[in-house]
């Protein structure tokens, strides 16, 4: 029996040996793709370890009963004990090991290399960046509007990382509109609700709908948000975090204010202005586990509310997409991504954490510009979208990706600024029977335009488009669009209004196109000055948040609509002609800046809204 123990608690110390756990491994290079982080490994390792254990445990307990009933002698439980001694004491040392592992990591990952610091610097701010923009991206954390009435929306102070923080709150809308969860506690592969009823029934009080919000939803959507554009940066496979060595970790336990005390003065004095900065005090971690990327993330959002948040989000965006692989999407790689003289984030930036790829272009696919040499749009579809005013001044074109994404939100670009456009009810992008039958034509004929989004194609391509639309247009007519040697849209279109449905164009004789009605919602997270509430002459600090009531008229031309043209048969299909007229009655237009971007979305929409027109600047 002896030997027996013995050859037992031999077997155990082996045991222990062969699953010991080794060093973890590391992170050497940036961008690419690591094994899942080492605590799950470990962890995994030392179950399969104690599984085995608890299966020798059980057979010795079994041969030592067998043993001693075989001898007539009452069973020893010296072995059982001490084999559960070794256990627990082994599980002690695991739990250590794990803890140990844990303070590691929060040291919040590997620090880098001077020559990947000095790359990633020279590509957000370049070579001859001013002090100033450095300050703005150094300044700017990732915080929601204490306001009730913006209490959903992330305040801007500085003026050059709006890009970046719309692009976030693009996201973090879509999981409080369209995700909501029963659970506060983040829970990262908690599958997501789906909506159970129409959030529009709340419409007609925006502090109905964001005043009630908890900041553990406002984190928890947060948190998803970046973890979501995140892994799109990273293929889907992987995640890499950067934050910051400099800081200490004695905020766990603390209540939010006190973190962000303890973080604020671990950041007293830090400036960053070179590669060399960046290198002494950022680390980075890549995660190809979601749940551990966001329970990372969730432990580093007082450090992301922080003056380097938004800079912090970037920098860890751009990690994860891989230098290389930016530099590889962009058509001037050698320019950087934060432009000068204002320090604004660039189309890149946006497009990179709407898409996954750091792209310059908002067209659709790829534009050939001959002798092998190609320039990328947008690729895939999109969670959230794009509308830009530059599109209504006719300097680019933004193409069907963008413009009509999954969920009824948009970043909105202007000269100088991003702001965010976002509908409460995600069927206001379900088209009508003309809405659908313009956008069959229309990507027809994107689908030849060789120009970027000019608006013009060759006559082969003309051909080409009137037979994948089915358009059967006469002769004459063809003859006359063709006569320049290529074809205006603009042009284009205006024939296919003018051409009967039957024909495949777009003009129907009965009258039944019903108009569109419905709300939109713009915020703009900077910080401006705004008369207080309840009648208070003085001014606070705040975001603002605009309800727009949208108009789509049905009609066909936008002359016939502003005339309020009966057409003939209008009453027809058991409609009443009073009520016809009525419908199309011209609603009363307000206009702004915001409105002409809206207008690249819904053609001819009239907008009004109460109190001040809202701004994109």
């Amino acid at each position: 029996m002896e030997d027996h123990e013995d050859d037992l608690q031999k077997a155990l110390r082996m045991s222990m040996q062969q699953h010991e756990s080794p060093e973890p491994k590391r992170s050497k290079a940036i961008g690419v793709d690591e094994s899942p982080d080492a605590r799950n490994r470990r962890v995994q390792r030392e179950l399969m370890a104690a599984a085995a254990e608890k299966r020798m445990m059980t057979s010795s307990s079994s041969l030592s009963s067998s043993s001693a009933a075989a001898a007539g002698a009452v069973p020893v439980p010296v072995v059982v004990a001490e084999t559960n001694a070794v256990v627990a004491e082994k599980g002690e040392k695991c739990e250590e090991m794990v803890v140990e592992e844990e303070e590691e990591e929060k040291g919040w990952g590997e620090e880098m290399a001077v020559e990947e610091a000095n790359a990633l610097f020279s590509m957000v701010f370049g070579s001859d960046v001013s002090r100033g923009i450095l300050a703005q991206w150094c300044n700017q954390g990732i915080r929601f509007s204490p306001d009730e009435e913006t209490s959903m929306g992330l305040v801007q102070h500085e003026g050059g990382p709006c890009g970046v923080l719309a692009a976030i709150q693009a996201f973090v809308l879509k999981y409080l509109l369209f995700f909501p969860q029963e659970s506060v506690k983040v829970a990262p592969n908690t599958p997501m609700k789906s909506v159970s009823r129409s959030l529009q029934e709340t419409s007609d009080s925006v502090s109905n709908i964001f005043g009630s919000l908890t900041e553990e939803t406002k984190s928890r959507a947060l948190v998803r948000s970046m973890g979501e554009i995140l892994f799109l940066c990273g293929n889907n496979n992987s995640a890499t975090i950067a934050s910051l060595r400099i800081l200490n970790h004695e905020i766990e336990g603390k209540d939010e204010s006190s973190k962000d005390e303890i973080v604020a003065r671990s950041l007293d004095g830090l400036s960053i202005e070179s590669g060399s900065d960046l290198q002494k005090v950022l680390t980075v971690g890549t995660f190809a586990s979601r749940a551990s990327a966001m329970q990372r993330l969730e432990e580093m959002i007082p450090i992301f509310r922080s003056r380097m948040g938004a800079l912090l989000f970037l920098l860890s965006a751009l990690l994860s997409r891989g230098l290389e692989t930016v530099q590889a999407d962009r058509d001037d790689p050698s320019q950087p991504l934060v432009t000068a003289p204002f320090g604004h984030a660039s189309q890149e930036i946006v497009n990179l954490l709407l898409s996954g790829m750091a792209v310059a272009n908002v067209f659709d696919g790829k534009m050939d510009l001959g002798g092998g040499m190609f320039v990328r749009g947008i690729l895939t579809t999109v969670e959230v979208g794009f509308l830009t005013l530059l599109e209504s001044l006719n300097f680019c074109k933004v193409g069907q990706s963008l413009k009509c994404p999954k969920w009824p939100i948009w970043v909105v670009g202007s000269e100088s600024h991003y702001t965010v456009l976002f509908a409460l009810d995600p069927h206001v992008q379900d088209e009508n029977e003309f809405e659908g039958r313009e956008t069959t034509i229309r990507r027809a004929f994107d689908a030849q335009d060789q120009s970027g989004g000019g608006g013009f194609i060759s006559v082969e391509g003309f051909h080409q488009v009137l037979k994948d639309a089915k358009v059967n247009l006469p002769a004459e007519k063809v003859d006359h669009l063709c006569g320049s040697g290529f074809i205006v849209w603009s042009e284009f279109w205006q024939v296919l209004l003018d051409l009967d449905k039957s024909l495949g164009g777009l003009k129907d004789s009965t009258g039944l196109m019903g108009k569109k009605v419905f709300d939109l919602y713009h915020f703009n997270g900077i910080a401006k000055s705004v008369l207080g509430g309840s009648g208070s002459e003085t001014p606070v600090q705040r975001p603002r948040l605009t309800k727009l009531r949208v108009s789509v008229p049905p009609r066909w031309t936008p002359e016939e609509f502003m005339a309020n043209v009966s057409l003939p048969g209008s009453s027809s299909g058991g409609g009443d002609s009073k009520e016809v007229v009525e419908v199309s009655k011209p609603e009363r237009t307000q206009h702004a800046p915001l409105v002409d971007c809206i207008r690249t979305r819904w053609a001819r929409a009239v907008c009004n809204w109460e109190g001040d027109p809202p701004s994109i600047v």
